[in-house]
């Protein structure tokens, strides 16, 4: 892999990065919105090189987090960053298909699973000739639908599942969902400031729940009126930031 390097995200926890495996804005703001906190058993599915389990549990050492991941190199670059942060009793990396968990995890038991999927259906866009970045960027090794079945066999009745996506696939993730039974129950766009149109959606839907009613929450803005963070993502990315500079 080229390119590995540590960077801080906040907390005295480290994370080991390299050209293919990064994280981007996206990865922090799902994992803020997906937040989970005290003795819950969370799953990642598609973690590369681990930022949103990191991140976690930089904030709560309480969580059990299982990390899925289909690719090797990120699988071993997360193992790495595991053993930097001694994190080995609460982070387990599974090399896995998310095709394939049966056996893996179990099922029925997860409190919260994350997914921060790739972004392009299949067949569309211009492609990535590194495999490691067409599987991060295309669905090539997996649809949402794959994504979602997989959430539902791991998630309890109640449990959460969040995801990230362009604001152009909003209704097809919607339908996915409720596709496995999980019911989406809330909702959040992102900016990158006022008068730009929505970058990004933030969604989480129950397994089992009822339909009926989803939360709409205010728009999250990155940049304020000056072009800087905005106090918000200040308060999500500053600790990140801060110790970066």
């Amino acid at each position: 892999m080229k390119n590995i390097h540590r960077e801080p995200l906040g907390g005295g926890i480290e994370i080991f990065v390299s050209e293919s495996y990064h994280f981007s804005t996206d990865t922090v703001l799902l994992a803020d919105f997906a937040k989970p906190s005290g003795a819950k058993l969370c799953a990642d599915l598609g973690t590369g090189c681990g930022t949103i389990p990191l991140l976690w549990l930089r904030d709560d050492r309480r969580l059990s987090i299982s990390a899925v991941e289909i690719q090797e190199d990120a699988c071993a670059l997360l193992r790495d960053s595991v053993t930097l942060n001694h994190l080995e009793e609460q982070l387990a990396v599974i090399h896995a298909d998310i095709k394939g968990l049966k056996g893996k995890l179990p099922f029925g038991v997860f409190d919260v699973v994350a997914c921060n999927p790739p972004y392009k259906p299949e067949g569309t866009g211009i492609l990535n000739p590194e495999s490691k970045k067409l599987l991060a960027r295309h669905e090539a090794a997996c649809t949402f639908d794959d994504i979602c079945e997989a959430a539902s066999s791991l998630l309890t009745f109640g449990g959460r599942f969040c995801v990230c996506q362009r604001p152009e696939r909003l209704a097809d993730v919607m339908e996915s969902m409720r596709r496995f039974q999980i019911e989406p129950k809330r909702l959040r766009l992102v900016q990158q400031r006022r008068n730009k149109p929505p970058k990004l959606f933030l969604l989480e839907g129950r397994r089992g729940g009822r339909r009926g009613y989803m939360d709409v929450l205010p728009t999250l803005f990155i940049e304020d009126e000056k072009g800087g963070f905005s106090e918000e993502m200040l308060e999500i990315y500053g600790c990140y930031k801060s110790v970066e500079s």
